[in-house]
C-alpha cells in the first residue's frame, strides 16, 4: 500500500519508444502535466539503450529508478527515449525488464524525419555534409552497427519502421502497443492525447496551448531532388507499413 507521500517505483508502466523527430518532445511536454503521470527527472533517459549499462550481470535498474520521485497509487510511471524503436537491442531488455510494459511509438512521414534529423544534426555541428550528399555516405558511416554513427547519421535507416514494428510485435502484444501518427498528433491534438491517456489508463485532461519545444531552425527548406530521392527510397517501406498497420499513408508519397 502506498503511503501518502508515495513509494518508490518498481516498476516503469509505460515507455514513448520512437521515433525520433515525430513528435516525442512535444508529447513529453503535455504528459508531464498530467498528475497522473510520474516521468524521471530528464526528458530521455537512454537506459535500454546504453550497452555500458547492459554490460553488468545482472543489470542495475536503480540508475533507471532514481531519476524518479517516489509515486502515488494513483500515478503511471513512465519515460521516453525515442531511440528505443531503433536501437535494436532494447525492446528485448525493455521485455526482460517488464513484459506487461506498454509502449507508445510516434509515426512521421519518414522523408520529413530524415530531413528534420539532418537538420538537427547541421543545428548541433555534427554534420559536415550537405542532405544528399549526406544520404548516400550514410551506408558506409553506419556500417558498423551500436556505434554513435550509426545514431547520427541514420537519416534513411530509422525511417524503415515495418521492421522495428515487427521486433516489437515479436516480443509484446499488439494490445500492448499504442502506434500514432505524428500528423494526427499535430492536426489534432487532443483527440490524439485523450487515445494516449486512455490507453495509459489515466484520466482524460485538457491539453491547453501548445509550447515550442526542441523546434530547431531550419536552414532551408528540402529540395525538389532530395524528396524525389527520398520517395524511391521509401516507397516499398510505405506500402509494407500500410499493409502492417492497416493504415492509408497516400499523403506519405
Amino acid at each position: 500500500m502506498f503511503g501518502l507521500t508515495g513509494q518508490k517505483i518498481d516498476r516503469l508502466e509505460f515507455i514513448v519508444a520512437g521515433a525520433q523527430k515525430s513528435g516525442t518532445t512535444a508529447l513529453h511536454y503535455f504528459l508531464q502535466k498530467h498528475p497522473q503521470i510520474a516521468l524521471p527527472d530528464r526528458q530521455e533517459m537512454h537506459f535500454f539503450d546504453d550497452e555500458e549499462i547492459f554490460s553488468a550481470t545482472p543489470v542495475d535498474y536503480e540508475l533507471l529508478h532514481r531519476h524518479f520521485q517516489p509515486i502515488r497509487s494513483s500515478q503511471r510511471a513512465g519515460e521516453i527515449t525515442p531511440s528505443y524503436l531503433y536501437w535494436a537491442p532494447s525492446m528485448d531488455r525493455i521485455r526482460e525488464y517488464n513484459p506487461r510494459i506498454k509502449l507508445i511509438v510516434l509515426l512521421r512521414n519518414p522523408i520529413d524525419r530524415a530531413f528534420a534529423h539532418w537538420n538537427m544534426q547541421r543545428f548541433k555541428d555534427r554534420e559536415p555534409l550537405d542532405f544528399l550528399e549526406a544520404l548516400k555516405e550514410e551506408p558506409r558511416r553506419i556500417a558498423q552497427p551500436l556505434t554513435i554513427e550509426s545514431r547520427r547519421f541514420s537519416y534513411i535507416d530509422r525511417g524503415f519502421y515495418s521492421g522495428q514494428l515487427e521486433r516489437v510485435f515479436n516480443l509484446f502484444p499488439r494490445e500492448q502497443v499504442k502506434i500514432v501518427r505524428f500528423e494526427n498528433f499535430r492536426d489534432r491534438k487532443q483527440e490524439t492525447l485523450d487515445a494516449i491517456f486512455d490507453f495509459v489508463a489515466v484520466k482524460r485532461i485538457r491539453a491547453g496551448r501548445d509550447k515550442d519545444r526542441n523546434v530547431v531552425p531550419y536552414e532551408r527548406g528540402m529540395m525538389a531532388e532530395e524528396r524525389k530521392y527520398l520517395l524511391q527510397v521509401f516507397s516499398a517501406e510505405i506500402a509494407k507499413l500500410e499493409r502492417l498497420l492497416g493504415w492509408d499513408l497516400s499523403d506519405w508519397r
